[in-house]
């Protein structure tokens, strides 16, 4: 393979990026009907593998697409990891399922059709100095369908979200439904008050994140208290520290919010509790 060309794997063929093609008639590209997955990898090593598989396969099943050769998944990104000579390295895996190629109609195709399988692995490197400094993020108004706990490819808003943040000078945008902050663009949301972590329950309002989940539960091991509710726009000035977690940003501590200082302006003692239980727990 040229020097600098990664290896994906599509449709069970592992092949140099740029021969990889979809159909013009994938339903991916046509409707956004398909679901994906970001999983990090900590030298080689798949970080939360089995959540991660666990959340994909229910999302296929809520959207109803075909299970059919998703079964080599794991197979395949020890494999893309070997083939990029990332088996030592940070990296992260990125799969996207879409219900596959058929003749455009807003109905399913017949079962017959098979999914468009795609998964490629890269490089990471991890954002110490943010994590460290803590960032900027701002509110938006949450006008998302009504099932953000499904992993869709159909990401605009988060995308115009995101975009929006980045042109403030912010690293995130968080989502405010009635009142309520839900989540960011790309990440859960997390608030400290008097020593204790909220963060939005497990709803149709939020993307269930590994790594949320991985927090609560060091949360619970670290004897601090945890509640699964929605934190107010109003009750947020009032809030000792923030946080943001996800898959590549970890636990990243939120130190501005439109622009005015949040948080005493620096990383709190939870949040840094949690970043150093975290760490141990990814063998970093």
């Amino acid at each position: 393979m040229p020097d600098g060309e990664s290896i994906v794997y599509l449709n069970g063929r592992y092949i140099p990026e740029n021969q990889a093609a979809i159909s013009i008639h994938d339903r991916g590209f046509l409707f956004a009907d398909g679901v994906y997955e970001v999983i990090r990898c900590y030298q080689g090593r798949l970080f939360e593998e089995e959540n991660h598989f666990l959340r994909l396969r229910r999302n296929l099943d809520q959207l109803r697409i075909e299970q059919q050769g998703t079964g080599r998944l794991a197979e395949a990104c020890a494999r893309l990891l070997q083939e990029n000579d990332l088996s030592r390295a940070e990296s992260t895996i990125y799969l996207q399922i879409t219900r596959g190629a058929a003749p455009r109609t807003h109905f399913f195709p017949g079962n017959d059709i098979p999914p468009t399988i795609f998964a490629r692995a890269s490089r990471f490197e991890p954002p110490r100095r943010e994590q460290k400094l803590g960032v900027g993020i701002v509110l938006v108004a949450d006008n998302r369908w009504g099932r953000c706990d499904i992993k869709s490819i159909a990401l605009l808003p988060n995308v115009l979200a995101r975009e929006t943040a980045r042109e403030r000078g912010a690293e995130e945008a968080v989502f405010v439904r009635e009142g309520i902050l839900t989540e960011g663009s790309c990440s859960n949301f997390c608030a400290v008050f008097t020593g204790g972590v909220v963060t939005h329950p497990e709803n149709h309002r939020i993307l269930p994140g590994i790594t949320r989940r991985v927090v609560v539960n060091l949360c619970r091991q670290l004897k601090i208290p945890i509640q699964e509710r929605g934190v107010s726009r109003n009750e947020l000035p009032e809030a000792e520290e923030l946080f943001l977690l996800s898959t590549t940003k970890e636990i990243m501590p939120v130190v501005r919010v439109d622009g005015e200082t949040a948080g005493g302006g620096r990383p709190g003692p939870v949040t840094q509790a949690l970043q150093r239980a975290f760490a141990e727990k990814t063998g970093k």
